[in-house]
């Protein structure tokens, strides 16, 4: 799986960074259209993620994986034959609705195979994940420098056949044991037993509330680093991709390490204080770097980007391990299907909120690192309760998966 991992991101390393400029200069689209589009596909692929989970609950993980692939594969060819607006729409909402279904599925699979050490297995996962955008990236930045539409179809297909290679290599992967496929001995649950579904759990929606916004960091470097640096205006201009190539290499380097401080709940838990003061320190650096000359606004803007990269390091950790332990086990896939919510609404509120910080000035970063900084407080709360009370699971009898 972690090879899947670096195949499926080097094709949307290589598709991702140009998307924007292909349906601009090769699908003839206006700025109003584009915007529309990925709006309008943003919103299809939030289905992705519970849609995946509970699919995953029914079927053979590795079967469901392969299916979501070779929609994705399909998409992305599509894209390729056509420049008509409305099917464009169509065929990235498809495309997008894979990817999130793609995401939480590659994540329950880790937690299926990997067991109690699902926390390690998932950082080095990602960490290879981010050295394949990278060289997806990378790849993408030598093609455009041939200036021509043959490069851009070229980066499409070559993302689409990066989906097929992921079914292909899903195919050779171990179908891994599940609790989700299961009867229970008895039709009345334990009194520590989880609601039927992730829906009816109160608890567990509340805490991917919490989630939702402690994702928000993500929007900082595709969002607000950017603009923020377009807005101050002492900065300088190539600041920004910089700043990106130290997220991503602090993420191959630290990601790994840091895994072991989340390695148990209690201790994933635990860090939800230090990562409450890492999005504080993050927010007044941020605030800081609007406050003198270049060197000063460069320095600060560095140490920002550094400590919003922690505090992401620290909250994947973080998120890999409570979104499973606050599960029911015979309903894995449809709780972390719940979970990948919080993600995928981020990617509607994150532009938003980092826009809103940029607006209002330094005050407004002080805000924003001071609101995801109470966020963890509240989750360090919440989800005391629960985890003191065991798993939550009825008993289950497995069922023969043929």
């Amino acid at each position: 799986m972690l090879t899947i991992a670096f195949v499926d991101r080097v094709g949307s390393g290589l598709w991702a960074s140009v998307s924007v400029l292909y349906f601009t200069y090769v699908s003839g689209l206006s700025i109003g259209q584009v915007g529309t589009l990925v709006a309008v596909a943003g919103a299809a692929g939030i289905a992705g993620a519970p849609l995946g989970g509970r699919l995953a609950d029914r079927f053979p993980l590795t079967h469901v994986l392969i299916t979501v692939q070779l929609l994705r594969a399909v998409a992305s060819f599509a894209l390729l034959t056509t420049d008509h607006y409305g099917l464009l729409v169509v065929y990235c909402s498809l495309g997008s609705l894979g990817d999130r279904a793609a995401n939480v599925l590659t994540k329950l699979y880790a937690t299926r195979i990997a067991g109690p050490d699902r926390v390690r297995y998932q950082a080095v996962q990602r960490t290879v994940a981010n050295a394949g955008w990278a060289l997806g990236g990378l790849t993408a930045a030598a093609a455009l420098a041939l200036d021509s539409t043959a490069a851009y179809r070229w980066l499409l297909a070559g993302d689409a056949l990066s989906f097929v290679a992921c079914a292909l290599l899903t195919l050779r992967c171990h179908e891994p044991r599940s609790a989700s496929r299961t009867v229970t001995t008895s039709k009345q649950p334990s009194p520590t037993a989880a609601p039927t579904g992730p829906w009816r759990d109160r608890t567990y929606l509340a805490y991917v509330a919490t989630d939702t916004v402690l994702f928000l960091d993500d929007a900082v470097f595709k969002v607000g680093l950017p603009l923020w640096i377009a807005h101050t205006g002492t900065a300088p201009h190539g600041l920004a991709p910089l700043l990106l190539v130290l997220n991503n290499v602090m993420v191959v380097g630290l990601q790994v390490p840091l895994a072991r401080f989340g390695a148990t709940t209690a201790a994933a838990r635990a860090l939800l204080i230090p990562l409450s003061v890492t999005f504080a320190l993050a927010g007044i650096a941020m605030a800081a770097s609007a406050t003198g000359g270049t060197v000063t606004t460069t320095l600060f803007l560095t140490a920002a980007a550094a400590l919003f990269t922690l505090a992401e390091m620290l909250h994947a950790t973080i998120a890999w391990e409570l979104s499973v332990a606050l599960a029911a086990d015979t309903s894995q896939g449809a709780y972390l299907g719940v979970h990948g919510l919080a993600q995928s609404a981020q990617r509607s509120i994150g532009p938003l909120a980092v826009t809103t910080a940029i607006a209002t000035g330094p005050a407004g970063w002080l805000a924003f690192g001071g609101v995801i900084a109470v966020t963890c407080a509240i989750q360090h709360r919440l989800v005391r309760e629960r985890l003191t009370r065991g798993p939550l699971s009825v008993a289950p009898v497995t069922v023969s998966e043929h």
